[in-house]
């Protein structure tokens, strides 16, 4: 286990916003989290859990133990007639998580490739893309107790998926934020593998290639061109990625604000609902490239705001809640941020 002092968290999050870390431990192991819950001066201290740093906005130092989660390994953990089982560590970056499985021959997780982040952090925000989330391909997690230092493994069912939502982001009624780290995770890959293909990017792929049937590695590819072609890389341009929640309405709710702007991007749900393209209000509000300080809206995607090099985080909450009026003012809808604000 190793404890750093006053570590600079501008490097352990993709937005690049400036923070100071009054200790650091570096979790490379399971045991790890153990030996923190035992330490005399750790032990008792409140804890924050880092991964990738991609769904967080850093506004001040942090002075509780910043847990940095660094567990590496993939595994093919079983092989089922319906299923493949693959289990890797939460410090794996979820993107080499992907093209690991696929490399292998074990496809199921390509709708989300280029997701930044780790695969400690995928269940938390039950991250999702191209119509796929983690709740889909998940089989269960496995988790340590900050209190008593005890392994656990949570199967799916009981981690409370929502949409970006789940058991890790909610600290009443039963969750388990703050209170558990995520060490492992294990995903299950149906057998036999059928394409997720019901999304319009994906679609113009289709037509642009005349590809009608194609494969999990031609799923990977249509993807991740479609994801470099608008969402900036954050090793190149600090950000988070989608900054808000597309929000769910009910049909009347979307005929509503179809009426009065007919061109609003909108997807019906299998239960009725319909998700609202939060990116397009707020293009439609005029927020494209719009900046306050060093934050911006990002010029080929408005639902992405970018660090243009000297950002701090406040300026960041600043930007994203004037969006948010403005969205409200325009749609009466409440735009709902993805990131963790510290």
């Amino acid at each position: 286990m190793l404890i750093e002092t006053d570590v600079n968290l501008k490097p352990y999050n993709t937005f690049g916003l400036p923070a100071v870390a009054r200790r650091l431990v570096r979790i490379r192991e399971a045991a790890d989290v153990r030996r923190v819950v035992d330490h005399p001066d750790l032990g008792l201290a409140p804890k924050f859990v880092l991964g990738g740093g991609s769904n967080l906005v850093l506004t001040r130092d942090v002075d509780a133990v910043v847990l940095k989660v660094e567990i590496p390994g993939i595994r093919l953990l079983e092989a089922r007639d319906d299923a493949w089982i693959v289990e890797a560590g939460a410090g794996v970056a979820w993107h080499d998580l992907v093209s690991w499985t696929l490399d292998h021959g074990y496809p199921g997780l390509e709708n989300m490739a280029l997701i930044p982040g780790t695969v400690g952090a995928a269940p938390v925000q039950n991250i999702g893309a191209y119509g796929i989330e983690v709740k889909d391909r998940l089989e269960a997690v496995e988790v340590m107790d900050l209190i008593t230092g005890r392994p656990a493994l949570l199967p799916a069912e009981v981690c409370r998926f929502g949409y970006r939502d789940s058991v890790f982001k909610h600290s009443d009624f039963g969750g388990l934020a703050g209170k558990s780290v995520i060490t492992r995770v294990r995903f299950r890959l149906p057998r036999p593998w059928q394409p997720v293909l019901g999304y319009l990017e994906i679609e113009r792929k289709m037509a642009e290639t005349g590809i009608t049937a194609p494969d999990a590695r031609q799923v990977y590819g249509w993807i991740c061109a479609v994801r470099r072609a608008k969402l900036p890389d954050p090793a190149v341009i600090g950000n988070a990625g989608s900054f808000f929640k597309n929000p769910v309405v009910t049909a009347e709710q979307c005929r509503d604000i179809i009426g009065r702007d007919p061109g609003i991007v909108h997807y019906p749900m299998g239960d009725g609902s319909v998700k609202l393209a939060a990116g397009w209000m707020i293009d439609a509000c005029g927020w494209k490239g719009k900046t306050v300080g060093g934050a911006a809206v990002y010029d080929k995607q408005a639902l992405v705001l970018v660090n243009k090099g000297d950002a701090r985080g406040a300026e960041v909450v600043t930007l994203a809640r004037a969006i948010q009026e403005s969205v409200y003012g325009r749609f009466g809808i409440r735009l709902e941020p993805e990131p963790v604000v510290v």
